[in-house]
């Protein structure tokens, strides 16, 4: 069996090429630094000769960083720290759940279930927040979803909203960025299906109003529960799709 320590020497494995070199050098400069997103690096000439590698090098490290929003280019201006969003996960996951449509949507299922087992785990963080705390944002984002379901509208703006607002006052900030890059994976794919029947719309709106509901009166297995209604029907039309 391979060691801990093997395993991570497979994962952060050391620089072998000078673009790899330079991209890790970029990387410490900001860690070292303490750079923020939107702060400015050094000039392509000064990382030359502060890493010890060719401007071609530096060049392609640079490129390798922006497709991963760590550095953001900004022509005339320069170079700055990116946003180091999940945005680069979510274009690879959404390419995933569209790679193969013809095996079941496989790939789209893998993600909503990977959301909503997300959704579970955080519940009692979610219990713990929200136990007798009223919300007038909340309770006016339900219902907005509930006037644009009873129009047979969608509503994943309200959606997001909803989700990431639940997740405000915890204190591990991590948890609201991965829920945004599935929330935005699963909107993005979702289309795939087709329009989803009207009174699959109305059971969601239901079951974030039970949400909403269960984790104000402290009730983690209500909420548990309407978390898996609020996935059912899509989980459901992906099954049987």
């Amino acid at each position: 069996m391979q060691s801990t320590h093997g395993v991570m020497a497979d994962i952060i494995a050391a620089p072998t090429t000078q673009a790899s070199v330079a991209m890790e050098g970029i990387k410490e400069y900001i860690l070292r630094e303490n750079l923020q997103p939107g702060q400015a690096l050094p000039t392509e000439s000064r990382l030359c000769a502060a890493l010890g590698v060719s401007r071609s090098s530096v060049r392609e490290a640079v490129r390798t960083l922006v497709a991963l929003d760590i550095v953001e280019v900004r022509h005339g201006h320069g170079m700055f720290v990116g946003r180091v969003s999940m945005r680069p996960m979510v274009e690879s996951l959404v390419f995933r759940g569209r790679l193969h449509p013809g095996d079941d949507h496989q790939g789209l299922r893998d993600v909503v279930e990977v959301r909503a087992t997300l959704d579970q785990a955080l519940a009692p963080h979610v219990i713990e927040a929200w136990t007798g705390r009223d919300d007038e944002e909340l309770d006016a984002i339900v219902e907005e979803m509930d006037a644009k379901a009873q129009a047979g509208l969608l509503f994943a703006d309200e959606d997001r909203r909803f989700h990431l607002r639940m997740l405000e006052p915890l204190d591990n900030k991590l948890f609201r960025h991965l829920t945004d890059a599935f929330w935005a994976v699963h909107t993005l794919t979702v289309p795939l299906l087709g329009a989803p029947a009207p009174d699959d719309i109305l059971k969601t709106v239901r079951a974030h109003r039970d949400m909403l509901a269960a984790a104000r009166a402290g009730d983690i297995e209500a909420y548990r529960q309407a978390t898996s209604q609020h996935y059912a029907p899509l989980l459901s039309a992906l099954t049987t799709g």
